[in-house]
């Protein structure tokens, strides 16, 4: 197995980092789309690559731990360092936050959790009327809710400003660091 340097990313930090950067970024898109135009249809596909991707974003954090963080392509004001440093946190810490509160929203919400049509956690319907569910634990799934929607919104945020900064480092620094994340020696 190899680890990071500084001049080479590992395949396994290039690998973990694209599959969970792709994915939440569907899922972050998705969730707005599902929210904004009420698409129903694709929730349990929203809901199975949600609970998917918690095993990545755990790999992709015992692996850092392992490797450690990749030092800094380039010479960096402290400013820079302190700003980089809370986004990555953020960034890994809402690859986990975002799927767990979108499951307990479901599961505690009484909507159930299906893994691509297996059921992790049964739907609670309401005998009176079967089209309702009764919720399993409702000031639990409103904490969720609460969660996953106004993580999901700072996430964006944090994707974007991410992705500004690989730019910046690429046109104006020019330090490599981008040409580092496609796999290429700096």
């Amino acid at each position: 197995m190899t680890f990071d340097t500084h001049s080479k990313l590992s395949h396994t930090t290039l690998a973990l980092h694209w599959i969970v950067a792709i994915m939440m970024i569907t899922l972050l898109t998705t969730g707005v789309v599902m929210s904004e135009f009420e698409l129903f249809a694709i929730y349990p596909w929203h809901k199975s690559f949600g609970v998917l991707i918690i095993l990545f974003a755990v790999l992709r954090i015992v692996w850092r731990i392992k490797n450690g963080w990749p030092t800094h392509a380039g010479n960096y004001t402290n400013i820079e360092k302190t700003i980089a440093t809370v986004m990555h946190w953020v960034l890994i810490l809402g690859t986990v936050l975002m799927p767990i509160s979108g499951f307990m929203m479901s599961a505690m919400g009484g909507y159930g959790v299906h893994f691509f049509g297996i059921e992790l956690v049964a739907n609670n319907p309401d005998p009176s009327d079967p089209s309702k569910v009764i919720p399993l634990n409702a000031g639990l799934a409103q904490i969720a809710h609460a969660m996953h929607s106004w993580g999901g919104y700072l996430l964006i945020a944090a994707v974007a400003l991410h992705v500004v900064g690989a730019l910046k480092h690429h046109i104006i620094s020019k330090d490599g660091t981008l040409r580092r994340m496609f796999g290429a020696s700096i």
